[in-house]
């Protein structure tokens, strides 16, 4: 049986691999015309999480995400071939990008293969390789950012709006730029208990 979503504008479905635990929400299923996982559990939106607008998950054969409790992407594009991780309450505006992986090698000669077998509609032999991504509690990523592969941003963070992070972000820590610097570090909460859930 086909998992739709009511009322929904674009005509596809909801994986069989994709788990939306009670009160998450997904607006279009649109967001998965790029998921191409074959995990058993690729995805995972925890309660309360929701993905609007243009959020599309670019999710490869071996790719998985999840998505914390009362997390919400807007308008967000998640490039996957390894892990994306969000902790709870993390708020993503428009046109983020979130990349564990750039796809294409850096290398000229391995990077005109990649293309050549993607046009021949095979399996690249040839890939760059993925690095996880993890993004704690609480944390704010700013419009038009992009988190590149590897990056930590922990618990409690600001990322500045059109920022590139290229490097762990320590917790309660707001940074912004291209590439994404310190501003200045937040005052830790004094019930540490109260923001984490």
């Amino acid at each position: 049986m086909r998992r739709t979503l009511p009322g929904d504008w674009y005509d596809g479905e909801i994986p069989a691999n994709v788990v939306l635990d009670e009160g998450s929400l997904v607006e279009t299923t649109h967001s998965f015309s790029a998921f191409r996982s074959r995990l058993p559990r690729a995805l995972r939106m925890h309660a309360g999480a929701s993905a609007y607008g243009g959020t599309v998950f670019d999710v490869g054969v071996e790719g998985s995400v999840e998505i914390g409790r009362h997390s919400m992407l807007n308008s967000v594009r998640v490039i996957c071939d390894a892990r994306v991780e969000l902790g709870d309450h993390v708020l993503v505006s428009w046109n983020v990008v979130l990349m564990d992986c750039y796809r294409e090698p850096l290398d000229p000669d391995q990077r005109g293969r990649y293309r050549r077998e993607v046009a021949e509609g095979a399996v690249p032999s040839v890939r760059a390789p993925a690095r996880p991504i993890h993004i704690g509690d609480n944390v704010w990523i700013g419009f038009g950012s992009c988190i590149l592969p590897g990056v930590a941003i922990g618990e409690g963070s600001i990322v500045g709006a059109r920022s590139v992070v290229t490097e762990a972000v320590p917790p309660y820590t707001i940074v912004a730029g291209n590439p994404a610097r310190v501003v200045r570090t937040l005052e830790w909460p004094r019930s540490h208990a109260v923001l984490s859930h």
